[in-house]
């Protein structure tokens, strides 16, 4: 029996991994966290009966702790609680699926306390990758990437042994506006960026993929994951969502990993990692997919990935201001308060603004990321 806890349970991966868990059938859930989704959660933890669950909006503490109180789960709200939900005694595994930095702390309480990372928070790696990974290696922790491109570049290296990577070939949807240009973004709102071809996500990833801003995060993820230069790897925009992610190595021999565009694939393998054992998904049938096609991202028009390249270029304290000009951005584009294409600009103009700090602690990044935040704010 496997004993794991979701972080963001109530979200797209969250309620994903809860799918898995139950047909796996061999996964103990011991804690369970969401923000504000208090009706959900109340029906996960009466079918999971876990021994904590989290509510990160505190306000909303006494509603749960009172509609929960005939059941043995001890209710803890804020960053707090999401801390104690990652530390459980016996949990062997910490899902954490939260959106946004708010995934930092929690991730890096349970690597102090012994528990393998199921990493779907690309946030973690992009502000702190420089201190999480040197943590995880030092305490000898699994981090096990859970989105569907570094899991596919995670399969591709296994078994590679002391066989260089020469390249990672990070394929991207392209999202909802691919082959537009800016003129035609101008207008764009977001009930029209929400409407993503191939996933179904949560709010702001999808927006995130719709900028290639999620790619841009999924670059910087990548160099701390697999321990390479942002040079090494390109992004191909791959409008069919088939392969997830290919590697090219030093004989110029590439490795791809294939499947239907399903986020309970990455998700079964990183719970059972190393072994493949439960079917989740429909199987793959190239020929009714028919045609594979690969082309260059155009970060003229969608600016956000060029921006990524640019703070992991930089370096230290850049990528957190990065990523908290984005979650600002975005809260303003899905409240209708700026265009598709202010985005760009007010990350831009945060990370012109921003005094560097190259040698960072965990202090540096939260005082980075608030910095950001507020900043953001005022554009």
């Amino acid at each position: 029996m496997k004993n794991i806890s979701i972080l963001g349970s109530t979200g797209s991966i969250g309620t994903q991994a809860l799918e898995v868990a139950d047909i796996c059938g061999d996964v103990c859930i011991k804690g369970l966290s969401a923000n504000s989704n208090v009706e959900l959660l109340e029906k996960q933890i009466r079918k999971y009966r876990p021994e904590k669950a989290c509510i990160m909006n505190e306000k909303l503490y006494p509603e749960l702790k009172n509609k929960v109180s005939d059941t043995s789960t001890k209710i803890v709200s804020g960053i707090e609680g999401l801390c104690e939900v990652a530390c459980i005694n016996d949990t062997e595994s910490v899902l954490t699926s939260v959106v946004g930095n708010i995934g930092l702390l929690p991730t890096v309480e349970a690597i102090n306390a012994g528990k393998n990372i199921l990493l779907a928070n690309k946030e973690t790696l992009v502000t702190a990758g420089s201190i999480i990974m040197p943590m995880a290696k030092e305490k000898n922790i699994k981090i096990l990437p859970v989105d569907s491109e570094h899991s596919a570049i995670f399969q591709c290296i296994q078994g590679a042994g002391d066989n260089k990577i020469s390249k990672i070939l990070l394929t991207a949807s392209g999202g909802p506006f691919f082959g537009m240009k800016k003129e035609e973004l101008k207008t764009k709102r977001a009930s029209d960026a929400l409407k993503h071809p191939n996933w179904t996500m949560g709010a702001k990833i999808t927006i995130d993929s719709s900028t290639l801003m999620n790619k841009g995060l999924e670059v910087i993820e990548a160099c701390w994951l697999f321990d390479v230069s942002y040079e090494k790897i390109e992004v191909y925009v791959h409008r069919q969502s088939i392969v997830h992610s290919m590697v090219e190595f030093e004989d110029n021999s590439v490795i791809a990993q294939l499947g239907i565009p399903d986020m309970k694939l990455p998700i079964v393998y990183a719970i059972n990692y190393p072994k493949r054992k439960t079917q989740v998904s429909e199987k793959l049938n190239l020929f009714e997919v028919g045609t594979l096609t690969f082309e260059k991202a155009d970060t003229e028009t969608f600016e956000c990935l060029s921006l990524a390249y640019r703070a992991i270029r930089e370096g230290g304290t850049m990528p957190a201001v990065m990523n908290a000009a984005n979650e600002i951005a975005v809260e303003k584009f899905l409240l209708g308060e700026i265009g598709f294409l202010d985005i760009p600009e007010i990350i831009k103009q945060t990370m012109n603004a921003h005094t560097l700090v190259s040698d960072i602690s965990i202090s540096d990044i939260q005082n980075a990321d608030t910095w950001a935040r507020e900043y953001g704010k005022t554009l």
